[in-house]
């Protein structure tokens, strides 16, 4: 009788992970975290087996070289499973902050401020249709103990028993306190704890399964796009608006241009060198109105850096493949190792710009964007990222000259598209999501520089004013 049920439940199962690959509507992430020697190993094991384990993958992290070389998250973020697949995490980000917390390499604040940040990457997902299935292992420490050591006397067991896993036992009440703290911090109605007595002998399979068949069949689509907290921020100076370059300068000549671009790139190039050797990562963000010159922006502040130390990343309409992920994925992905430089041409800022403009997401989404990119850009900040964002703003005047201009001019024709006009046709509609996404990102730790771009060789010049600027302030360098 009992085999009769486990055999209807593993169908069950099985049937909720291939509707879950056929729909590709969201994807799985089952996290697993609890006490040492509470069985984690082999109940996923046991779910491995149930599932159809090609559309299954299991992350046990130790952090590698490169992991540690990338702000904490992206550890995390780039190892998400598309939409259709499961994933399933051993300790996680949970165990991360709960052995940190008992082994006080994370104070109180600190850990409280890493549960904060739990509680924003967890809330990331569920908006991104991923349902997030949370287990804790509970077991009794004298139990833990007695289990440890009876597997540690067994030679063919022994080997399971870690000098870390001693180590957890002798923190036994310092993680059930975290643990305790941890789950009252991040559980919600949508991604609630299922918490297990995981002493020898209990079923885990069981209740576990059951709830992953009801976390999957009626999940749907999660998107939590309910209003956050408005967006506190720490500016120092007014924010910019696109009417501040209302007047701009006039044209600067060719020959003091020149002079003045050699010796900004070989500033530039002193500060990067430096910036590489102390391992400090940069990126660049470059937005701006079409035909503002970004490409020409870009090309010659990448003449300053050592082409082996950059990478310049082309942002489009995400591919098939990136929609299938998150949609900050694309970018965690992109960013660089410490002492490199990423160059986004185009950004995270499509979210509250095109995708906005272009109606291809509702207003809620758009609007949670700008919290999003707040957060992801403040996991760039606290791993030491020199984060420089330029806005290289036109009038309509202008594009309009430059489009014709590029019509007509054969190795530039290929720089206009038929979506540079129909943008051009919403020019209003830019104009205020501009404005607006410049008031809600603005912030004295991540400012904007507006660029007047209406003569191309000031905008270079700015463009590169700018960013040896940050990275002298990073260096603590005069200029």
């Amino acid at each position: 009788m009992a085999s009769d049920k486990q055999d209807e439940l593993r169908f069950q199962l099985l049937s909720a992970q291939l509707e879950l690959a056929r729909s590709e509507d969201r994807a799985v992430v089952v996290l697993v975290a609890g006490h040492a020697g509470t069985g984690k190993g082999h109940l996923i094991n046991r779910l491995n087996h149930w599932l159809e384990n090609r559309l299954t993958e299991v992350q046990a992290l130790v952090p590698s070289e490169d992991d540690r070389r990338h702000p904490y998250w992206w550890r995390y973020w780039t190892r998400l499973p598309p939409r259709g697949r499961i994933g399933i995490f051993v300790h996680g980000w949970v165990g991360d902050a709960l052995f940190a917390g008992a082994a006080r390499r994370l104070g109180e604040g600190a850990l409280a401020d890493r549960l904060q940040e739990i509680v924003t990457f967890e809330s990331d997902l569920r908006a991104a249709g991923i349902t997030l299935v949370k287990l804790w292992l509970d077991i009794d420490v004298e139990v833990q103990g007695q289990h440890l050591a009876a597997l540690e006397a067994d030679p063919e067991t022994r080997w399971q028993v870690t000098e870390e896993k001693w180590q957890r036992h002798s923190q036994h009440e310092a993680i059930q306190q975290l643990g305790q703290q941890l789950r009252k911090t991040t559980a919600t109605d949508e991604s609630p704890w299922l918490c297990l007595d995981a002493s020898p002998g209990s079923d885990l399979l069981t209740p576990v399964v059951e709830h992953m068949i009801a976390a999957m069949e009626g999940a749907g689509r999660l998107t939590e796009t309910t209003a956050r907290p408005v967006i506190e921020h720490s500016v120092l100076k007014a924010v910019p608006q696109l009417s501040d370059l209302a007047e701009h300068t006039g044209a600067i000549g060719k020959v003091e241009y020149r002079e003045q671009l050699a010796s900004a790139q070989a500033q530039l190039a002193e500060l990067a060198r430096r910036a590489v050797w102390r391992g400090i990562p940069l990126v660049v963000v470059f937005e701006g109105h079409d035909a503002a010159g970004k490409g020409g922006s870009i090309h010659r502040l990448t003449s300053a850096l050592d082409a082996r130390t950059y990478r310049v990343h082309s942002i489009a309409a995400p591919s098939e493949q990136e929609l299938r992920y998150a949609w900050q994925w694309r970018f965690w992905q992109r960013l660089p190792i410490d002492g490199s430089v990423a160059v986004f041409d185009r950004s995270w800022y499509g979210r509250v710009l095109v995708e906005r403009v272009e109606s291809l997401i509702d207003e809620p989404e758009w609007r949670l964007g700008y919290h999003q990119i707040v957060d992801f850009e403040n996991q760039l900040l606290s791993h030491g990222t020199v984060l420089v964002k330029l806005f290289l703003a036109i009038n309509s005047d202008e594009q309009l000259k430059r489009f014709k201009a590029r019509a007509v001019t054969p190795h530039k024709q290929h720089k206009l598209t038929d979506e540079d006009w129909r943008n051009r046709a919403r020019w209003d509609d830019y104009q205020q999501a501009i404005d607006e996404m410049l008031a809600a990102t603005h912030r004295s730790e991540a400012p904007w520089t507006l660029v007047d771009a209406n003569d191309k060789r000031r905008a270079r010049l700015a463009v590169l004013h700018e960013v040896t600027a940050r990275l002298a302030d990073r260096l603590q360098v005069d200029q």
